[in-house]
């Protein structure tokens, strides 16, 4: 499942990041990966943006970030539930 099709306040953990589209190049990968987008790493999609759309808010760690949409679907995770 990708990061962009988990609902609102779902859990889930990091099983891989990878290249969705053409769009989306090495550098745009590292970062994800240097944002804390790692195998393992346990996530909370908080909410989306007005209308559902983006930017996406995810809780990893103690932090949030505002992915897009382009980014979020580089993102594949394994659901779970509450930590």
């Amino acid at each position: 499942m990708l990061l962009n099709e988990l609902p609102d306040g779902a859990y889930a953990t990091v099983a891989r990041v990878i290249a969705a589209s053409r769009d989306v190049d090495a550098v745009a990968l590292r970062r994800l990966g240097e944002l804390g987008f790692i195998p393992g790493e346990p996530l909370q999609m908080l909410r989306r943006g007005p209308g559902g759309r983006e930017p996406l808010a995810v809780l990893v760690g103690e932090t949030m970030f505002g992915l897009r949409l382009l980014e979020a679907q580089c993102i594949e995770v394994t659901p779970n539930g509450a930590p």
